[in-house]
């Protein structure tokens, strides 16, 4: 019953900015995670960024200083903010929010992903 839905993907030149989007709803435990992954054909998924509901974040060297994690915790939202993208970029964006239940048991989702192709 969980959902987790990204949006935002697209086409988008070298040296450009989109911003993805991913709202989580459903859930009946507290999230206490959410990161965004990518994945490129042929490559294994990769860790982007994430932000914690403390607002910790953490961001993969390869985007650190381009890209930016941000969430709205009322609305179980985060977004990805790309800036200077670049062809490495290229990949299916998933949205992965980790959430924990009162026994300490963890829980993981995963959206279904939304492309992004840095191409001019």
């Amino acid at each position: 019953q969980v959902q987790v839905v990204e949006s935002g993907g697209g086409l988008v030149q070298p040296g450009g900015s989109l911003r993805l989007s991913c709202a989580v709803s459903g859930s009946i435990f507290s999230i206490y995670r959410m990161t965004w992954y990518r994945q490129a054909p042929g490559k294994q998924r990769e860790l982007v960024a994430g932000i914690t509901s403390g607002g910790s974040t953490n961001y993969a060297d390869s985007v650190k200083g381009r890209f930016t994690i941000s969430r709205d915790v009322a609305k179980n939202t985060v977004f990805l903010q790309m800036h200077s993208v670049q062809p490495e970029d290229t990949a299916v964006y998933y949205c992965n929010a980790r959430a924990s239940s009162p026994y300490f048991v963890e829980y993981e989702y995963w959206g279904r992903g939304t492309q992004v192709t840095v191409s001019s």
